[in-house]
């Protein structure tokens, strides 16, 4: 069985030079991204639970593998 790509993923919340916040998310072997921005750091610990919850659930049911109706 296949990994899901973020479940080995850490994530951060970061402040940014405009009053607001990000999300820097690390994936191994990947250069780190960010997801922005959140009004409140709240709001983007909020989105990193969501997101690993929706992580989790598809590695369980192995939806990320499924293409879309439609692609090729």
């Amino acid at each position: 069985m296949r990994t899901h790509p973020h479940a080995e993923a850490t994530y951060r919340v970061v402040a940014l030079s405009s009053g607001a916040f990000g999300v820097e998310i690390m994936i191994p072997d990947i250069y780190p991204t960010t997801v922005s921005p959140f009004a409140t750091a709240a709001e983007a610990e909020a989105w990193i639970a969501r997101q690993q919850r929706r992580v989790a659930a598809e590695s369980v049911s192995g939806k990320w593998f499924r293409r879309a109706e439609g692609e090729p």
